[in-house]
This record gives structure tokens, C-alpha cells and sequence, in this order.
């Protein structure tokens, strides 16, 4: 996983980049954090557990091995998500935070797929309303309406 520092800024403090390999589908099902970065975190795994299950029915090796150790650390949590029927994963969507350090965020996001033969993806997260965007502003240091990204 790769991150701007944006993202570092947003994750890191509720946990979301600890370890040596990052990963969100691990986060919201094994790290207790979770539940007070995500109030909505059963929707959340739901979805992420989704994302993956796609990638290992399409035999993604970068799959398998998430896959199996979630099936360890997470137990019935990942299971039984994994078991469900499988049904549309969500491209687009706004997603709920509470982070220790900017309050409640609201983030739209967009996954984007990238047209190369890894098959990977691009997350793009935005503020979703104006106090999200203020609090973004006021995490990251930088004055009310400035440029975000180019």
C-alpha cells in the first residue's frame, strides 16, 4: 500500500498504519481501534471483506495470503463475511471517522482502477462536507481553501 501524506496524517493516528504491512481489512476486523475510528465499522468490513473476496476468486495471488491469515486472526468475523452471498462491491460511497485528533469526519471516496497488469487500484478520499473539509485543513496545517492536491 502506498500513501500520501495526507493519508499518513489522517491513518496513523487511529492505527490504521501500525505493522509492517498495512491493511485496512485487517484493521477493521482485528484491531479493537477500529471500532471507535469507524462508528459505522460493521458497513465498513462488510466492504472490505467484499473487495477481497472478488480478488480471491480472481485467483489474485496478492489475495490468498490476507485471506488466510484473516481467516486466523479475525476468526467468524472474516468467515462468516467471507461465506455470504457476494454481492456488488461498492465503487464510490462517503465513509465516517472519528479521529482523535480532527473530531467526526465525513470522507467520500472513489476507487479507481489502474490500466496496468497488477491490477491495482487507486483510493481517492475527499472531504465530504465543508466541516470535514475544515478539519482536513486543520490536521494537515494548511490555511482554509487551499489547494488540495494537483
Amino acid at each position: 500500500m502506498a500513501a500520501t501524506p495526507g493519508y499518513e496524517r489522517l491513518a496513523r493516528p487511529v492505527g490504521l498504519l501500525d505493522g509492517h504491512r498495512p491493511n485496512l481489512v485487517r484493521y477493521v476486523l482485528s484491531d479493537p481501534r477500529a471500532r471507535a475510528a469507524y462508528p459505522d465499522r460493521d458497513r465498513v468490513a462488510d466492504q472490505q471483506v467484499a473487495w477481497l473476496k472478488g480478488e480471491v476468486r480472481r485467483n489474485d495471488p496478492h489475495a490468498a495470503e490476507p485471506a488466510a491469515d484473516l481467516t486466523v486472526l479475525a476468526g467468524p468475523a472474516f468467515v462468516d463475511r467471507m461465506a455470504a452471498p457476494a454481492g456488488p462491491t461498492d465503487r464510490t460511497g462517503v465513509d465516517r471517522m472519528l479521529h482523535p485528533e480532527a473530531g467526526a469526519l465525513r470522507l467520500a471516496y472513489e476507487i479507481l482502477d489502474l490500466p496496468d497488469a497488477d491490477e491495482q487500484r487507486l483510493v481517492v478520499l475527499l472531504p465530504a462536507d465543508d466541516a470535514t473539509a475544515a478539519a482536513l485543513d486543520r490536521l494537515a496545517g494548511r490555511r482554509p481553501g487551499a489547494l488540495r492536491a494537483v
